[in-house]
């Protein structure tokens, strides 16, 4: 199992941040659907923790059949999904827990991810106190607007070097920004990544870590980029969006969508009920080292459409 530690800044509040990832999931998961791919919202309900209070459980199918490489569709069955549950009592989140984050295909794959939010610049020591932990774990800290993305998914109104916020007026972020921006948030993510395939081990868990390393910076970067779309959503109106998202996003894959329960569960002021676990986004075309690459293919860079929910809207400008 290989372990590591990610820390990801935001020029947000952590309170700011609980409606800006619930909008930034919702709309992510929407752009990548398609007909038989996407995000399939199972269960989406409020649940209560006896040690961590009230919260909401997800629960997912991530169908990823014609979105994985070329390397991997050879081995994977045509239809291939990731189960996602999630367990969040933001400002700490659960993704896997018991029932680890897994492979339709592949019972020795999972992924187990632990998540705290804090009102700082990352330098809190020491986060996690987990039995799951053996020794020293490496710790990244991954900067949205400085570290490198795959070409593809490179968009320039997403870029937080450029980007400016109307609404709060943050940003461009410049060179050293973590040490001086107020105010500033960071996500903690604890990482496992389990693969329990003699002689394929170290080299697959290093490169799901590598996935998911993109994965957070994609979906951070976008939560800043799209602040002034979110930025005045009330819990109320962003999970109303979420659930006319999810129902789009079901229907547009192809599926008949689940009775979802979003409804907002009563909570003391300093535990509020978690957004979902980071947006998913299609794994890279890169091979890993061990596997020979397919022939380069030209790559679509044109972002996709701007996600729109006429209703909503709607209701939002008579507000």
């Amino acid at each position: 199992m290989l372990v590591k530690e990610y820390r990801i800044c935001m020029p947000l509040t952590t309170e700011e941040y609980r409606v800006g990832q619930l909008y930034t999931i919702s709309k992510h998961s929407h752009q990548e659907s398609e007909k038989g791919e996407g995000v399939e919202v199972v269960k989406n309900e409020p649940h209560e923790d006896p040690v961590h209070g009230p919260g909401q459980f997800t629960e997912k199918r991530v169908h990823l059949s014609s979105k994985l490489p070329s390397w991997a569709r050879a081995v994977t069955p045509r239809i291939f999904y990731i189960t996602e549950k999630a367990w969040n009592y933001y400002p700490y989140t659960i993704t896997a827990d018991s029932h680890p984050l897994q492979c339709s295909f592949l019972p020795k794959f999972s992924i187990y991810i632990e998540t705290k939010y804090e009102d700082n610049c990352g330098d809190s020591e020491n986060i996690f106190h987990s039995d799951k932990i053996l020794g020293d774990h490496e710790v990244s800290f991954l900067d949205i607007a400085f570290d490198e993305i795959p070409e593809r998914y490179y968009r320039s109104l997403e870029d937080p070097r450029f980007f400016s916020s109307a609404k709060t007026g943050r940003g461009p972020l410049r060179e050293g920004w973590r040490q001086h921006t107020k105010p500033i948030m960071c996500s903690y993510k604890l990482v496992s990544v389990k693969f329990e395939v003699w002689g394929l081990q170290t080299r697959v868990e290093q490169f799901v870590h590598k996935v998911i390393r993109d994965i957070l910076l994609i979906g951070h970067r976008q939560a800043f980029a799209w602040v002034d779309e979110w930025c005045g959503m009330t819990m109320e109106e962003v999970r109303r969006y979420e659930q006319e998202t999810q129902e789009a996003t079901n229907e547009l894959i192809g599926l008949v969508a689940p009775a979802i329960s979003v409804s907002e569960v009563g909570q003391p002021t300093a535990t509020h009920s978690a957004p979902a676990s980071a947006p998913s986004t299609p794994l890279s075309d890169e091979a890993p080292e061990f596997l020979a690459p397919p022939k380069t293919r030209p790559r679509k860079k044109s972002a996709p459409e701007t996600l729109t929910l006429p209703a909503l809207r709607e209701r939002a400008g008579a507000e």
